[in-house]
């Protein structure tokens, strides 16, 4: 590999590269009365994850916060997969390759890891964030005298920029209108986005700071080298640390640990006549409904008063056990109580439960019980 002029983060076994490090200071330094509104884009395994928090890191440098607008629901950085959040960060990241979780300010349950079985909600959740960014932190009213104008913004966006992709990329830059955009392109020219501001209409003047970067790792050659992930086993993990919360000492335990651990945890008890249960993105048959919830991840919301197309995610459960004749649903959730007492709405989409949840040595299924549908 051939990196040239490398910079250390506070990621050991991350390196920036110079192009990147100038593209990140034009952004901080920027003069202008208000912080930067920063839209990351770019194919897939490109290193829009890793520029997107070195980017954050250096805002803290000058911002008490940094709101952090997560778009890509199969490879969520700071919450569990299949949601899209607006996370507010005050301290540094030390681990760019697997930052920690965190609880996000504002979040929607999409219940998938693309945008694909439905872009209109998708973009109807995104746009509902952004504009609780502006209303919270654009304006004088909630910001202190460190940040008056506002807190900066970064929007990470997912990898797919081709067909309905590029379109959904198109209609999140127009409406968020950021200050800047940072393409960063592979030598696989064909996979990448078209040049300059490609989201306006041809000819059309546009005020956003286009800034296009190439990716980080390269051969001798200069050609781009992209870090192949294991994309499901990164939402997995991603997962099982999400559900670690729920024991005081969770990042102590195993995979074979947890499974064990999550078994012999008490569920949280809901009447069944206490919550609407509705599925993302299928059909249930009502006959169905209690089969298709059990042993499955869900989402926690509070229904909206105002819009009742963007209940209130307040996090993850999964579905220990459902007994229609004793009226109750049993979750396993690390959600506080308090939080869970106000949840009227249960979410189910595709979020796939970890297979170490589902093996646990000692029992045929962990769960399964008498009388309770399984």
């Amino acid at each position: 590999m051939e990196v040239t002029q490398e910079i250390e983060t506070p990621s050991s076994s991350i390196i920036i590269p110079q192009e990147w490090s100038d593209a990140t200071d034009s952004i901080v330094n920027s003069f202008s009365s208000n912080p930067p509104i920063a839209v990351v884009c770019g194919p897939n395994n490109c290193g829009k994850t890793t520029f997107s928090l070195n980017l954050v890191n250096l805002l803290l440098e000058r911002h008490k916060k940094v709101a952090y607008l997560d778009t890509d629901v199969g490879q969520t950085v700071f919450t569990p997969p299949g949601l899209l959040s607006l996370t507010m960060i005050d301290e540094i990241i030390p681990d760019l390759t697997r930052p920690c979780l965190k609880t996000p300010e504002r979040c929607f349950f999409f219940g998938d890891i693309s945008s694909k079985r439905d872009p209109e909600m998708y973009l109807l959740y995104i746009f509902n964030l952004f504009d609780h960014y502006l209303k919270e932190y654009r304006t004088n009213n909630n910001t202190n005298s460190l940040d008056a104008a506002g807190l900066p913004l970064v929007i990470n966006t997912p990898g797919w920029v081709k067909g309905i992709g590029y379109e959904i990329l198109v209609d999140i830059i127009k409406y968020i209108s950021p200050t800047h955009v940072v393409k960063i392109k592979i030598s696989h020219e064909v996979k990448n986005l078209p040049a300059g501001a490609f989201w306006t209409s041809e000819g059309a003047l546009d005020t956003n700071h286009v800034i296009e970067i190439n990716a980080a790792l390269q051969d001798l050659l200069h050609r781009s080298v992209q870090m192949q992930k294991d994309a499901s086993g990164v939402r997995e993990l991603r997962v099982m640390d999400y559900f670690r919360q729920c024991f005081p000492n969770g990042r102590n335990l195993s995979r074979k640990k947890l499974g064990l651990a999550l078994v012999a945890h008490p569920p949280y008890e809901f009447p069944i006549s206490s919550v609407k249960i509705k599925h993302l993105h299928c059909q249930v048959h009502e006959t169905e409904i209690f089969y298709s919830l059990n042993a499955t991840i869900v989402g926690l919301a509070i229904s909206s008063s105002v819009n009742e197309q963007l209940p209130q995610c307040v996090g993850l459960g999964i579905v220990r056990a459902v007994d229609p004749s004793k009226d109750m649903l049993y979750i396993l959730t690390p959600v506080p109580q308090q939080t869970m007492d106000d949840v009227d709405l249960l979410l189910q989409g595709f979020i796939q439960i970890p297979i170490c949840f589902l093996k646990v040595p000692g029992y045929i299924s962990p769960y399964m019980a008498r009388n309770v549908i399984s």
